[in-house]
């Protein structure tokens, strides 16, 4: 999808206020970015994310509507207050609406089991936005042979997502590997010294591999979202 162009200066962008008056909700993202406004919702209430959801949702009905951080009680309110809605207890996501064809060929790495649930926001993100997406799990640098018995695969995507903890190697060793854009994702796994996912994200920002670009500690959202954009503009 190829993002319209900008409206008239002078023209306010279509908003809409939920029930509550808490949010006024960006209706023009889509037109503008090509992808619809994302909820996120930690430090939301249940009530404010089911509002929220809903309010998208009648807004653009034909495209899904994500939201992510989401904590126990706010997955459970999604589960009984929208039930058409589809929540990962991994991912801590929920999604409202029919996900567009998938186009491009995106995979999500993880070093290790840990980092699954900011790997799977990553996927449903990418699914989200459009992007033909396949996780491939546990490959860590402790057990180098592991990610060598999937390097064919990670070297025919269009993007391949790192997302590892500890010190990060992982994203160096899949950018020494493949001649695709890789995006890594640093997550908070790790003990004392890893200084909840710092000395990850200082370690892939210092990458001596080409090609690397580096996202927020844990973020997988937004790794997802760069990578499906990539993958847009790239096929067109």
């Amino acid at each position: 999808m190829t993002p319209a162009e900008p409206s008239d200066p002078g023209e306010q962008p279509p908003t809409l206020h939920v029930p509550s008056g808490d949010a006024r909700l960006d209706l023009d993202r889509a037109r503008r970015t090509g992808d619809p406004e994302v909820v996120f919702g930690q430090g939301k209430t249940p009530v404010q994310v089911v509002e929220i959801l809903a309010a998208l949702h009648a807004a653009h009905p034909d495209r899904a509507v994500l939201a992510t951080r989401l904590d126990d009680a706010a997955r459970a309110a999604v589960r009984g207050g929208l039930p058409g809605a589809v929540v990962d207890e991994v991912a801590r996501t929920a999604l409202l609406g029919p996900v567009p064809a998938p186009v491009g060929d995106v995979v999500v790495v993880t070093a290790g089991t840990s980092d699954l649930p900011v790997a799977h926001e990553a996927v449903v993100t990418l699914q989200t936005h459009g992007a033909g997406v396949e996780l491939v799990t546990d490959v860590g640098v402790a057990g180098l042979q592991r990610v060598l018995e999937v390097r064919e695969r990670l070297a025919a995507a269009d993007v391949v997502v790192v997302v590892a903890g500890m010190e990060g190697a992982l994203a160096s060793v899949v950018g020494g590997l493949v001649g695709s854009p890789v995006v890594a994702v640093p997550t908070s796994v790790g003990y004392g010294a890893a200084l909840g996912g710092v000395t990850t994200l200082l370690a892939m920002l210092t990458s001596c591999a080409p090609g690397v670009s580096v996202v927020n500690i844990d973020n997988g959202y937004g790794a997802g979202v760069c990578a499906a954009r990539i993958v847009r503009v790239g096929r067109g």
